[in-house]
């Protein structure tokens, strides 16, 4: 049974005194999603079934193909197709051209490769603005202390399959502007600042975006296309993360786990006193 994401099925479970059991177990579901501009294929990605008009819309942000000021006319799914649910089209609003040259994925996107379909490391770094100073934004660190735990508050998913990343936005006072969960963590994050895209609240000059699993220079990259100034990761960053958020004056935290973390970049926008 599928439900929000998550198959039931039934396994052999060995128990602690070596018996064997029949129960039930929750599973996150994992199928692609084809992503087309009227009948030109942008993508396909891999992801959990679930806010696939943010998937999308997020995935053409990131990318390059649409800009933060442009919008979307509907989504649609391919009439007829017998997997038409796993077949988005987008139909952007009249007037709004794609960039669809930027777009320079190759075959399916596994849920957790990320940058692996591009042609070079050398092609993500897009023309995206780096962040402003840190006047007038900072965080406490307390503040940034309580994130992990309210995000874990609005993973459902997780609390049910232990086997979901999730990605939250929050505002600067901790609260959760909205947290999604995906098999794959840079869907997750697509899915996060495409909601953020699709209510017109770019720039997201005043939040955080807080990721479940480590953070590389393709989430950067993402949190970079939404004008997002602090990036906190629960595990570790690669050295191109790090190396790009210090050209872009992003801050960069790893490790967040309470009550320890890392500063990799722009230590100015965390309060310590």
């Amino acid at each position: 049974m599928k439900v929000e994401g998550i198959a039931s099925s039934q396994v052999i479970r060995r128990k602690q005194d070596g018996t064997l059991e029949y129960q039930p177990d929750d599973l996150t579901i994992e199928e692609p999603l084809e992503i087309r501009i009227g009948r030109k294929t942008v993508a396909t990605t891999m992801r959990t079934p679930g806010n696939d008009e943010e998937l999308a819309a997020g995935f053409l942000l990131s990318e390059r193909i649409v800009r933060a000021s442009d919008k979307v006319d509907k989504f649609s799914r391919f009439p007829g197709a017998r997997n038409r649910e796993n077949i988005i089209t987008v139909t952007l609003a009249e007037g709004v051209k794609a960039k669809l040259n930027s777009a320079r994925r190759f075959g399916t996107i596994s849920s957790s490769c990320g940058i692996c379909g591009k042609e070079s490391i050398a092609a993500i770094r897009q023309n995206f603005p780096p962040i402003e100073s840190a006047k007038g934004f900072r965080i406490h660190f307390e503040t940034l202390l309580s994130l992990p735990v309210r995000l874990r508050q609005n993973q459902g998913a997780f609390a049910r399959t232990g086997g979901i990343h999730a990605a939250g936005i929050f505002a600067l006072n901790g609260k959760p502007r909205w947290v999604r969960e995906d098999i794959g963590r840079h869907n997750a994050v697509d899915k996060v600042i495409g909601r953020a895209f699709l209510d017109h609240e770019l720039p997201l000059a005043s939040c955080i975006l807080l990721v479940s699993g480590r953070a590389s220079l393709e989430i950067m990259q993402k949190a970079l296309s939404a004008g997002i100034p602090i990036v906190v990761s629960v595990s570790a960053p690669s050295t191109l993360a790090m190396e790009f958020a210090r050209e872009c004056n992003q801050t960069l935290i790893g490790f967040l786990r309470p009550p320890s973390f890392n500063i990799y970049a722009h230590t100015e926008r965390i309060i310590f006193d």
